[in-house]
């Protein structure tokens, strides 16, 4: 099962859905904003990267977060943050049968399409 996380209105993810589509990939999309994410999905995620990759920092979100709050952000803190502002969960997430890809790059993309063909 092959499901994409992200927020609908983001470019990227915008992009990553055109490429899954135009390589007939077929998914299922989970707006992290409107339907939710749970914390053991963020444990799962930070379990196969590392928490600073699940977060993204580079988005408005991070930027207007109070700099006491952005600078006690860690591994134990991490999860409760991102469950309380999802926007701050680097886009898109895809998890092919639980096999987790942060970012879309397209190399990345097309190492996954040659996987699911095998």
């Amino acid at each position: 099962m092959t499901t994409l996380y992200g927020i609908k209105n983001c470019d990227t993810i915008k992009k990553a859905r055109k490429w899954l589509a135009d390589n007939g990939i077929e998914y299922t999309f989970h707006d992290v904003r409107t339907d939710g994410i749970d914390g053991a999905t963020i444990e799962k995620w930070i379990e196969q990267t590392d928490w600073e990759t699940v977060l993204n920092r580079r988005g408005t979100t991070w930027r207007k977060l109070d700099s006491n709050v952005q600078e006690a952000t860690n591994r134990d803190t991490v999860t409760a943050l991102l469950l309380e502002q999802p926007a701050m969960i680097k886009r898109p997430v895809l998890d092919v049968d639980g096999a987790i890809t942060i970012g879309f790059k397209v190399d990345q993309y097309q190492t996954i399409l040659t996987n699911l063909k095998e």
